[in-house]
């Protein structure tokens, strides 16, 4: 094959690997660390999605992980028992009543429960650092003492700790929509008071007065007094 043979052939192969892409998670290379995976155990998880993915293959033989690992049989083995006892992986079962086949399947769900873990914990870790930085900022450029701590208060009206989730919803309010610290609190208070304690409806209540120009407590308490009395009427 000449030059030009050659070019023509790796034009098509790139094409090729193009069809045959398999998607990996990015928290796996971000958490594997963490989660004390050793590298050999990352291949052959990353291996098991390929073959899922690429090849249609839920349950590969040994051989075939093998072939493309160059471990052997035995060291595999011993790679696919401890990610099963560290329960990153299981195998799950199902019988085939027509054809009599008992199918088995690896499953990673455990894996993806562990990272989605990590990644909770770095959300609210984030969202409580974001706070204190502002709490923080406030107390520097001498804002009264006893600044109350947006999720001590949250977490004392809901009557447990808050989630990763509702955390990172009170960052957004604080850093994102730039609401004020008291106009988040009316709007908790309006909460309790309307027997509504959940972020979505505070956050409706935000919203709300963000279109309405409610600035500040005064505001929100006009504008509530209004459509309380609108309401009666």
């Amino acid at each position: 094959m000449d030059n030009s043979g050659w070019r023509t052939w790796a034009e098509g192969a790139s094409s090729g690997l193009g069809a045959g892409i398999a998607v990996l998670p990015y928290a796996l290379f971000r958490y594997y660390r963490r989660l004390k995976l050793q590298d050999d155990e990352l291949l052959l998880l990353i291996h098991l999605m390929n073959f899922k993915q690429v090849e249609h293959k839920e349950f590969p033989m040994l051989e075939d992980m093998m072939e493309i690992t160059g471990g052997t049989t035995t060291e595999i083995s011993l790679t696919l028992q401890k990610l099963m006892k560290d329960g990153f992986l299981s195998i799950d079962e199902e019988f085939d009543e027509e054809s009599g086949i008992l199918y088995e399947r690896y499953n990673v769900s455990g894996l993806y429960d562990k990272l989605s873990i990590c990644m909770a914990n770095d959300a609210k870790n984030k969202a409580k650092q974001a706070v204190a930085q502002r709490e923080t900022a406030l107390i520097n450029t001498s804002e009264p003492e006893g600044e109350l701590n947006m999720f001590s208060i949250f977490e004392k009206e809901f009557g447990r700790p808050l989630s990763p989730m509702e955390c990172e919803a009170i960052s957004g309010w604080l850093d994102q929509d730039k609401y004020a610290d008291e106009l988040i609190l009316m709007a908790l208070k309006e909460a309790v008071f309307a027997g509504k304690i959940h972020f979505r409806y505070i956050d409706r209540i935000l919203l709300e007065w963000s279109r309405n120009r409610v600035k500040n407590v005064n505001d929100a308490k006009a504008y509530t007094q209004k459509f309380r009395n609108t309401g009666r009427s």
